[in-house]
């Protein structure tokens, strides 16, 4: 699932490559995933020029010189390529942006789970789940965070990636950031102390400042379908069907411990993590 550091990636290699660049050609191969509809969406986009692409949370907003905009919400697998135009596409792209006649935008969803909308810059907060966002987590202060989580009580990994609280965090990166917090994913939130909380706060800021410039350099120079999480650190690294010299905690050198309840993997250390 692309999250916050993929998205800024993303978003990075896009405004430095389609700004001002003319869409000369769109095609929708999955017209399920347009939910404004795919032959309106083809007309309403061909032969708009991009402004700057913008983000909150886990959607992207592609500014457009009519004052509409293309918001895609990825969500589980949606995933993005630009490549010159004559290479081969791959399974499952939904839809492609010829640019200035060269270049292609491309998103895939494996799944099909994404939506990407077009409308108006005035009606953006229609699009469904949007206008229900929390403050995204790169911008939220923590007086402001400290605030909204008092009105969560469950397990506080679901109340990271709870998209109404803060907007942005998503399963792998609520994993570190409750590792450098020293928090069990497991906990509850009511059961937490006022300098959990600030942990916490700060166990966000510093994941967040060290994955930014990893995944903005890996996506430096080309944009594929590719997810990068081998940076990271506990999310996916527990000991379950691993070599036993991998999956130890960098901390304390603990396995780290690894579940997969909804097919929705936690990985968390019990040393650490209390």
């Amino acid at each position: 699932m692309p999250e916050i550091p993929d998205l800024e990636a993303i978003r990075g290699f896009l405004n430095a490559r389609i700004i001002g660049a003319e869409v000369t050609a769109a095609e929708v191969r999955i017209p399920y995933i347009v939910r404004t509809g795919a032959t309106d969406f083809v007309a309403g986009i061909t032969g708009r020029r991009f402004g700057e692409v913008l983000r909150h949370g886990k959607f992207l907003l592609f500014g457009l010189d009519d004052g509409y905009v293309m918001v895609i919400n990825p969500m589980l697998t949606g995933r993005f390529q630009y490549v010159e135009a004559p290479e081969k596409k791959r399974p499952k792209v939904a839809m492609t942006l010829t640019l200035d006649g060269r270049a292609e935008l491309r998103y895939a969803d494996q799944r099909v789970m994404g939506k990407i909308y077009l409308v108006h810059g005035d009606e953006v907060a229609n699009v469904p789940q949007f206008a229900d966002l929390g403050p995204d987590a790169l911008v939220v202060g923590e007086d402001e965070f400290r605030q909204r989580i008092r009105k969560y009580s469950g397990a506080i990994k679901g109340v990271l990636t709870n998209q109404n609280f803060v907007a942005g965090i998503g399963n792998a990166y609520s994993d570190e950031i409750l590792f450098a917090a020293r928090i069990d994913p497991f906990r509850k939130r009511t059961t937490l102390s006022d300098d959990e909380i600030g942990a916490l706060y700060r166990g966000m800021r510093e994941v967040y400042d060290w994955a930014l410039p990893i995944l903005a350099e890996r996506f430096r120079d080309a944009l594929d379908y590719e997810e990068w999480r081998e940076h990271l650190k506990v999310h996916r690294k527990g000991v379950e069907g691993r070599d036993r010299d991998e999956g130890r905690c960098p901390r304390c050198g603990t396995h780290i411990s690894q579940i997969s309840p909804n097919d929705r993997v936690t990985s968390w250390c019990r040393t650490c993590q209390r």
